[in-house]
């Protein structure tokens, strides 16, 4: 009879909590997910005074209903729904009513404790605009996840296990082995490379300026490869040359030494009088340095001369030009043109001077045997008369030139 009592007390219990759990089934419509999708009595922004925001989460990952929504760690809400959307979470917030966020707030998930409760935590963005309660809705491009203490303990045993930090051991052992007895030298050391880095950071706009230096050479080089490839192509001929011809390079070193030697002997047997004829030089290489390049632009001119060869080539328009010259350089000509006037005029005429006139030239339609033998024609009227001077066929009178007639003054 005494264990008949808890007995029956149990079975009135458990009939109690199924009527409870009946009672909620109905009233959320028959479905059931849990304890926690029931509403907690105290819950933080749950009432009439809240509004609900919606975030997009790329992964929830232990977080569940009823879980807090805090504001720099103070609950200022709670959780009300998570469903799937696509290939990320829905996660619905219910938001006192008082609370004042922008409307690009930040949405985070965090880890409450170390025993894995999570809550959503909202953080103000660096330009905060609009206000969260006219947008309701967190993008997934604002919504994140902080690492939980299962990520931070994994990262954690991969450095312990895998990384470096297990060759600690080793890496001591090793310097005490490289440092055991060299302790002075060690402490002269640590001092010269504090100035060593002092002097580098002193010099360190020098070495970015090397630094850029060399990598625009580089560059240079990476444009001119394909005329550093046909120059390296290029070098083992040469170099060939340089072999071949060894001896007469030599050769002719050994004859500049002797040169050299001469020159040595001359300079000394020289004396005085070399001494005095250098000084006597200097006047005039001191004129033609004066001289300048006018010296070197004047020898062409010289050899051309009247003609200067520095523009000759743009005397005439055009491709080609065609020239016809006639040459006289017969004795009366010669007479006429340097004589004429003087008192040596008629001293060149000679045979063609007492013929009276000339032999002819290229390009006349007359025979060059007969035509010096034919009377000359009548002169021209008005034509003067100038002693010593042959009258030349088809030269036109010169206005305004008289000669005196034999015997008389001028006419």
């Amino acid at each position: 009879m005494t264990g008949s009592v808890p007995k029956r007390r149990w079975r009135r219990g458990f009939g109690v909590l199924a009527i409870v759990a009946c009672t909620a089934l109905g009233v959320t419509g028959c479905e059931w997910k849990g304890l926690n999708s029931l509403p907690l009595p105290g819950a933080q922004g749950v009432g009439a005074d809240s509004y609900t925001v919606q975030i997009q989460m790329p992964n929830v990952t232990t977080l569940s209903q009823n879980s807090p929504v805090m504001v720099n760690d103070v609950t200022v809400g709670t959780v009300t729904d998570i469903e799937v959307q696509g290939w990320h979470a829905l996660v619905t917030v219910s938001i006192k009513n008082d609370v004042n966020l922008p409307g690009n707030a930040i949405a985070k998930i965090g880890q409450t404790s170390l025993l894995g409760s999570n809550h959503v935590e909202l953080l103000q963005p660096k330009d905060p605009t609009g206000n969260l309660r006219d947008v309701r809705f967190i993008p997934l491009d604002r919504a994140g996840a902080y690492p939980t203490t299962e990520q931070v303990l994994s990262s954690l045993s991969v450095v312990l296990n895998g990384g470096g930090l297990a060759q600690l051991q080793d890496i001591t052992r090793e310097l005490n082995t490289a440092l055991d007895g060299r302790t002075d030298a060690v402490r002269d050391l640590l001092p010269q490379l504090n100035d060593l880095t002092t002097q580098l950071d002193h010099q360190r706009g020098d070495i970015v300026a090397a630094l850029d230096g060399l990598n625009r050479l580089a560059d240079t080089f990476a444009r001119r490869k394909d005329v550093l490839t046909n120059a390296l192509d290029g070098i083992p001929p040469a170099l060939k040359v340089l072999v071949d011809e060894r001896q007469n390079i030599t050769s002719a070193l050994v004859a500049l030494g002797k040169l050299s030697d001469v020159t040595n002997r001359i300079v000394d047997n020289g004396g005085d009088n070399l001494k005095a004829n250098l000084k006597n030089l200097v006047p005039v290489l001191k004129s033609l340095a004066d001289t300048g390049n006018h010296l070197t632009d004047v020898l062409p001119l010289l050899i051309t001369f009247p003609f200067s060869m520095t523009n000759l080539d743009h005397w005439l328009k055009g491709d080609y030009a065609n020239l016809m010259m006639t040459v006289d350089l017969t004795g009366p000509r010669l007479d006429s043109n340097f004589l004429t006037g003087t008192g040596l005029g008629g001293v060149f005429g000679g045979v063609e001077g007492l013929l009276g006139r000339s032999a002819g030239v290229a390009g006349e339609a007359k025979n060059p045997m007969t035509a010096p033998l034919q009377p000359p024609p009548p002169a021209p009227a008005g034509a003067p008369a100038i002693p010593g001077l042959p009258q030349i066929p088809g030269l036109p009178a010169i206005p305004g030139l008289t000669a005196p007639a034999p015997g008389g003054p001028p006419r």
